[in-house]
């Protein structure tokens, strides 16, 4: 018992020290990495691209707070926590964690009827959730869902996320739940138009549009050989183009503040001032109804795990896309928005991610270290304390401009052909994943497309292809042989189509007679019901007294088969299996059954199992077949 006892103590104790190390704590805390490297040229590309970013996420925030169902001050408090939270613990440079419009609408979706406490909590939880998968290493888990799947997700998304926002842009007033809803909606206002809020709408879209090509042009792309001033107004049209969607808001604010009251639709009253930093919400009340825990846990319902989900894979997806072909920590990434989350309930904060847009302009504006947050945090922190009583001026209808010209280039039509072109069978979980998401709901979306996926797996595991060749003698030394070779693994859900391909090979093309090879080069593992399959398969051949043997076998899959069937005929060589031949070849002539064997000099090919019992070179074949002539 001390022994025990003493044995457990060590093996704590060297756990404990390998998480005490300096290797993991550059891993868990990855500013210490930076930190120390920092200098003033790391500073001034940091602070360029922060205040960047921080242009941007401001529109972006008060505008994804409205489709979240949020009064707008909601999005400015989400906009600034994870910024500060990932510098300590982010490990990509180029990550910004705010606000997106994925989860403004999943937020919205799970929290819309309960309000801003509801939100609040789902930030909390998805917090605890994401660390505790980060903690316990499941981020493999995301790889289960496959590029169509999270392509069709995505693409459903931007589209009912615009059309929500077609009501602002027409300045219409009425509520939708959905893509189809919201169409319908839509048709039955639209001779409530206000031309004032449409115009003012197309203008800002037109004007967002153009100015984010603006960056793009050769004409602004620094040169080395460029004078001072001309480096200068490159460097002010290219901020212009990153900060595009504060220019547009500001001036579309100034044109309504100037025009006359009631002409456009514009956000109201915007709640100024820091959040308080207390604890999320485990009880609220609504409408004079009192929520408890239990009751507000139950009003999101499976927003609790779906919105953790969506938001690592917003997330991973992001690292992976910036990360410059080095390898994502994804454990880490997971850490780190966790506590993005849970520090941002403290703050009144929706339930964010990383943001591909931001993400992107960080990258282009020269960021340097995650550092750069800090700097955007700032930033909404400055306006939140100074500037909401000018946020009421912002028309909404500029806003829905702002939300549509982000969404639209979310939706990802040009992968449709690539799909096709590698693999035909993805665009089941593709189209499967994005009409759900668009005309259903987009968690049942996202569980139909991992479905459609799981299924396609699972029935290529069940029906592997097995190719069935028929070896002719050329010189008379050698016999004629089947050969099978199955394209995969040896395992329960295989074992049933594999045998039988065996089984038909051997009475059909191997005429009952001839010896049958089965070729386990594929083969790495087998579990006890395959071999239990194996077992029945060399007892069939037994009772028909034909010849079964197995060549290229992993002393893994021997073990495993001799486990169940300790008289398997196994072949290590092809010197090994042409003697094995010969002697089945000699007691065939014994037994005067050698004018039954094939003969010929083809080889005739058959995919998935499909055999048929030709003694020659047909004089027509079916479309499976093919005819390859070799030497045997």
């Amino acid at each position: 018992m001390a022994s025990v006892t003493s044995n457990a103590a060590s093996l704590l104790s060297r756990k404990v020290r390998g998480i005490f190390t300096k290797k993991t704590l550059n891993a868990r805390l990855p500013i210490t990495q930076w930190l120390p490297k920092y200098n003033l040229e790391m500073l001034e590309g940091d602070v360029l691209a922060g205040f960047t970013v921080g242009l941007t996420v401001i529109p972006q925030g008060i505008a994804y707070a409205i489709v979240a169902g949020l009064d707008a001050n909601y999005g400015l408090y989400s906009a600034f926590m994870g910024c500060f939270v990932y510098t300590l613990l982010g490990s990509c440079k180029d990550i910004t964690i705010g606000p997106t419009a994925i989860m403004a609408i999943m937020t919205h979706e799970y929290s819309g009827a309960g309000g801003a406490d509801f939100a609040v909590l789902l930030c909390f939880l998805s917090g605890l959730i994401i660390l505790a998968s980060g903690i316990c290493n499941l981020g493999f888990l995301i790889m289960f869902i496959s590029k169509p799947v999270i392509c069709g997700f995505t693409s459903a998304a931007a589209i009912t996320i615009a059309s929500s926002q077609l009501k602002g842009l027409f300045g219409l007033s009425y509520d939708a739940e959905g893509f189809l809803d919201t169409c319908e909606k839509l048709f039955k206002n639209i001779a409530q138009t206000r031309w004032q809020d449409i115009t003012l709408g197309i203008c800002c879209m037109v004007c967002l549009l153009l100015m984010r090509k603006l960056k793009d042009l050769k004409a602004v792309k620094p040169n080395a050989a460029d004078s001072t001033g001309k480096k200068v107004l490159k460097k002010i049209i290219f901020l212009s183009s990153v900060g595009r969607n504060a220019i547009v808001v500001i001036v579309a604010g100034v044109i309504a503040f100037a025009a006359p009251e009631d002409t456009f639709k514009v956000t109201g009253n915007v709640q100024g001032g820091m959040p308080a930093f207390k604890l999320p919400p485990f009880s609220t009340e609504v409408n004079n109804v009192t929520y408890s825990f239990a009751d507000m846990m139950a009003s999101v319902g499976s927003g609790v795990a779906i919105i953790p989900l969506i938001s690592i894979l917003e997330s991973i997806a992001i690292a992976s896309a910036f990360a410059g072909g080095k390898t994502i920590d994804a454990t880490q990434e997971m850490i780190a928005l966790g506590f993005c989350n849970i520090m941002g309930a403290f703050v009144q904060s929706m339930p964010v991610t990383g943001s591909f847009s931001r993400t992107a302009v960080n990258a282009t504006s020269g960021v340097r270290t995650p550092a750069g947050g800090v700097v955007t945090g700032l930033l909404v922190v400055l306006a939140l304390a100074f500037l909401t009583p000018y946020f009421r001026y912002i028309p909404k209808a500029t806003l829905s401009a702002v939300i549509i010209c982000a969404v639209i280039f979310m939706v990802e039509y040009e992968m449709v052909l690539p799909i096709w072109r590698t693999r035909k069978l993805d665009q089941l979980p593709l189209w499967g994943s994005f009409l759900t998401c668009l005309f259903w709901k987009l968690e049942y979306g996202i569980l139909v497309g991992v479905g459609i996926n799981l299924a396609i797996l699972l029935y290529g595991t069940a029906r592997p292809k097995v190719e069935v060749t028929a070896v002719m003698r050329q010189d008379g030394d050698e016999p004629a042989y089947v050969l099978v070779e199955p394209r995969s693994g040896l395992y329960f859900p295989s074992i049933d189509h594999v045998r039988s391909v065996v089984s038909k090979a051997g009475r059909g093309m191997a005429s009952g007679n001839l010896a049958v090879v089965v070729d386990c080069k594929h083969f790495v593992g087998v579990d006890f019901t395959a071999a239990k399959g194996i077992k029945g398969l060399c007892m069939d051949y037994e009772k028909r007294h034909q010849d079964l043997i197995f060549i290229n076998v992993t002393p893994g899959v021997e073990r495993g088969l001799r486990s169940i069937c300790d008289n398997l005929n196994i072949v290590t060589s092809q010197f090994e299996l042409h003697n094995s031949l010969k002697s089945a070849f000699k007691k065939s002539l014994a037994t005067g059954m050698e004018s039954s064997g094939v003969c010929g000099n083809g080889v005739i090919r058959h995919e998935n199992g499909v055999i048929s019992n030709h003694t020659s070179a047909p004089e027509t074949y079916s479309p499976g077949d093919t005819i390859v002539n070799t030497v045997a």
